[in-house]
C-alpha cells in the first residue's frame, strides 16, 4: 500500500475553456469558489503535498498558498506539459494528476488508483470507467489519463516521448506497464465545458466538507478585544499570546517527601549511610550546604539545596533519625524525583496561544504565573428567529395546522453554551416586508443572523430573493441529511454588514447544521483556533447494519454502549427523521457517515461525534 505522504498531489489548470469565453476554467466560480478550490478540497485530504500546474502566468493560483509549477516545455502543449513540469519539480516518489474542473473527483482516488499500481506492479495507474454504448447495447470502457497516479521516476520515458514530437496523454508511457483501475461512478470523472453545465453543478448543492472549507475561508475573526480579571475570563477566546513572566516551577524542587542527597554517593554492594545535615518545608529554602555523605529531609514542592540531584522517598529508607538515614545501595537511579526549573514552563516562553479556549486548566495555569487579566475576543453577537406561519410561541393557544416553535429554544441554547451574546428575535411571518425588515433589524445590532426555517424552495420562502437584494449569497444547498437547505452569505443594510446562516426548519436538521457547519464557523468567528472549532471524530463499531446512500454526508443519532464483550458500539435510536426532536434527547452522539460510504454492516468501525458538552 502507497502512503499517501509519498503522493504529490497535482492540480492540472491555467488552460483556457474555447466554451467558456476563453476563460481559465480553474477560476470559475462555483457556490462562490474558483473551480480549482473544489478540486483542491477533495484532493488534499488523499495526498501528503499539493502543487499547482499552469501553463504561463500564476496569476490568482498564488492565492492558494500553494506551490503553482509553470510548464517548462515552450508552446501550449496541455495537461501533458503539466504532468512533465511536476514530474520535475515532485519530491515524492508519486505523483497524483487531476484536472482543475473536475470537482466531484473521487474521495478515494489515491486510494484506488495506487492500490492498482502495487497490485500489478506497474509504473502508473489511470482511472477507468464503463458506458453502455447506446448502439450496441454493449458496456464500452472509457480511460480517463488525466488522472493519473505515476511513479515520478518515469520522468526518462516522459522526456523521451515529448523529444519525439508525439504529444497524447493516453500513449505517453510508451513501454512503462499500465494497470487500469475501474471505477463505477462515471460523474466523478466529470469536467465543466459550457455555462450550462458549470449551473447545473451549482443546483445539485454542495459537499459537506466543501461547505466547511468555504465557511472557514470567509470568516475572519473579530477585531474588537477587552482586558478582563481571570475569574471573569472563563470559557472565552484568548485574543493574545501569553508569555510566561516567570519560570514554573521556579527552581528545582522535590517531587517527593523523602531525603534530597549526591546521586553519586549511591551504588555498590552494601548500604548507605548519611548523616541528616538540614531539614527543608515547601516555601522555606535549606540554609546549611549539603555534602557528600550527607543528605536532608525535604518536604514536597521544596528547593533542592545546591548539589544535591536526587531524592529517596522516606518509605524507601531502611533507617532512619534525627541525625542519619541507612539506604539500599541501588534503591533509586541518580536524579530520581527532582523537579527541573522551568519543567512546566520556562520563562520567556508562549504560555497560551492566542484563540485558545480557556477553560479550567487554562486558568490554572495562568494563575499559576501571577497573571491577574487577560485580553480576550469580545462576545459574538447573535441575532435569531424562526420563520413560518405555522409557529406559535410557547403559551400561545395550537391552531388547526400549527405547531410550537422548538427551534429558537435549540438555537439559545447552543448559542448560549458557545458563550455568544444572543438577540432573540422571535417568529417572523411568511412575508416579504416582514422578513426583510428582520434581516435589516438584526444586521443593524448583531454580527451573525441565525434563521431557521425559509431557505427550502417552498412558495411562501421568500429569503431567496431578500438575500438576493440585501446582499451575497455563497450556497443554498448541501449534500446532506437531515440539512440539506441551508444559506451562507452576508447582507447589508444602511452601512451595516452582518453573516447570514440561513439553517432548515425541521427540528434536527437545524440541530445538525448548526453543530457541523454554524458552530465552528461561530467559534472562528469569535477568535478560536482550529483545535477547538473542529469536532473530535472517534471510532466505534456499529452494532447493526445501517442503512446510507452513497454520494451525501448523513448524521444519524446514535447511542454508544458498552457490550457484554467490554467492548463500546454504536446504534441508531430509531427512526431517523428530521422532525423527530425527541430522539436528540435519547442520543448520546451523532454517528457521521461520510460521502462515499454506502451501506453499514454490522461491526464496521463509524464515526461520532459524542454529544457530551454540545447538546
Amino acid at each position: 500500500m502507497i502512503n499517501k505522504h509519498d503522493i504529490t498531489g497535482l492540480i492540472l489548470a491555467g488552460g483556457l475553456g474555447t466554451r467558456m469565453g476563453q476563460r481559465d476554467k480553474g477560476m470559475l466560480p462555483l457556490h462562490g469558489q474558483p473551480l480549482a478550490r473544489h478540486v483542491l478540497q477533495r484532493l488534499a485530504p488523499q495526498v501528503g503535498q499539493l502543487a499547482l500546474s499552469v501553463h504561463a502566468d500564476a496569476g490568482d493560483y498564488a492565492r492558494f498558498g500553494l506551490p503553482v509549477w509553470p510548464d517548462a516545455l515552450p508552446g501550449q502543449l496541455g495537461p501533458l506539459a503539466g504532468l512533465h513540469s511536476g514530474m520535475q519539480h515532485a519530491t515524492t516518489p508519486y505523483l497524483l494528476s487531476v484536472p482543475c474542473d473536475s470537482p466531484l473527483l473521487p474521495p478515494d482516488l489515491a486510494t484506488r488508483l495506487g492500490a492498482g499500481l502495487t497490485q500489478d506492479n506497474a509504473d502508473l495507474a489511470i482511472a477507468v470507467t464503463e458506458e453502455i454504448d447506446a448502439a450496441t447495447g454493449s458496456a464500452v470502457r472509457r480511460l480517463h489519463p488525466v488522472f493519473c497516479l505515476v511513479k515520478t521516476a518515469a520522468l526518462p520515458q516522459l522526456d523521451a516521448y515529448l523529444r519525439s514530437g508525439e504529444r497524447r496523454m493516453r500513449t505517453w508511457h510508451g513501454p512503462l506497464k499500465l494497470a487500469e483501475v475501474l471505477f463505477d461512478d462515471n460523474a466523478a470523472f466529470g469536467n465543466i465545458n459550457t455555462p450550462d453545465e458549470l449551473a447545473a453543478l451549482q443546483a445539485q448543492g454542495l459537499s459537506v466538507p466543501m461547505a466547511q472549507a468555504i465557511l472557514a475561508d470567509t470568516v475572519a475573526p473579530v477585531a474588537e478585544s477587552e482586558e478582563l480579571p481571570l475569574p471573569q475570563a472563563f470559557e472565552r477566546i484568548l485574543a493574545a499570546d501569553i508569555i510566561s513572566p516567570i519560570s514554573v516551577p521556579a527552581h528545582d524542587n522535590s517531587a517527593m517527601d523523602g531525603y534530597a542527597l549526591h546521586g553519586a554517593d549511591l551504588g555498590g554492594d552494601t548500604p548507605v549511610t548519611l548523616a541528616v545535615v538540614d531539614t527543608i518545608l515547601a516555601g522555606r529554602p535549606g540554609t546549611v550546604k549539603v555534602g557528600r555523605g550527607e543528605c536532608a529531609r525535604i518536604m514536597t514542592g521544596a528547593v533542592m539545596p545546591d548539589g544535591c540531584d536526587s531524592v529517596v522517598p522516606q518509605e524507601m529508607v531502611q533507617q532512619a533519625s534525627a541525625t542519619s538515614i541507612t539506604l539500599a545501595p541501588d534503591c533509586i537511579r541518580a536524579g530520581d524525583n527532582r523537579r527541573f526549573k522551568g519543567e512546566d514552563l520556562m520563562q520567556g516562553q508562549p504560555a497560551l496561544l492566542q484563540g485558545k479556549r480557556l477553560g479550567p486548566a487554562e486558568l490554572g495555569l495562568l494563575a499559576s504565573l501571577g497573571i491577574a487579566t487577560v485580553p480576550v475576543r469580545r462576545r459574538l453577537r447573535v441575532a435569531f428567529f424562526s420563520t413560518g406561519d405555522e409557529l406559535r410561541s410557547i403559551g400561545e393557544p395550537l391552531a388547526a395546522g400549527c405547531i410550537y416553535d422548538s427551534n429558537r429554544y435549540t438555537l439559545l441554547g447552543m448559542l448560549s453554551r458557545l458563550g455568544c451574546e444572543v438577540l432573540d428575535m422571535g417568529i417572523v411571518k411568511d412575508a416579504p416586508q416582514a422578513l426583510e425588515a428582520a434581516l435589516r433589524g438584526a444586521c443593524a445590532s448583531a454580527d451573525v443572523i441565525i434563521t431557521s426555517g425559509g431557505v427550502s424552495s417552498g412558495a411562501a420562502d421568500f429569503t431567496r430573493d431578500i438575500l438576493v437584494r440585501l446582499g451575497e449569497v455563497a450556497f443554498w444547498q448541501i449534500n446532506m441529511r437531515p440539512g440539506r437547505p441551508m444559506a451562507f452569505g452576508r447582507i447589508s443594510s444602511e452601512g451595516d454588514t452582518a453573516l447570514l446562516l440561513g439553517l432548515p426548519g425541521n427540528p434536527v436538521a437545524v440541530m445538525a447544521a448548526f453543530y457541523f457547519l454554524a458552530r465552528p464557523t461561530l467559534l472562528r468567528l469569535m477568535g478560536a483556533d482550529a483545535d477547538t472549532a473542529a469536532l473530535p471524530l472517534l471510532q466505534v463499531a456499529a452494532q447493526a447494519p445501517i442503512r446510507k446512500k452513497r454520494g451525501r454526508t448523513e448524521y444519524q443519532r446514535g447511542i454508544v454502549e458498552r457490550g457484554a464483550d467490554g467492548r463500546q458500539h454504536v446504534r441508531v435510536t430509531g427512526a431517523q427523521g428530521s422532525g423527530i426532536l425527541r430522539s436528540m434527547t435519547q442520543a448520546n452522539c451523532m454517528i457521521v457517515l461520510h460521502e462515499a460510504q454506502g451501506h453499514v454492516a454490522a461491526g464496521d468501525l463509524v464515526d461520532i461525534v459524542l454529544f457530551h458538552g454540545l447538546t
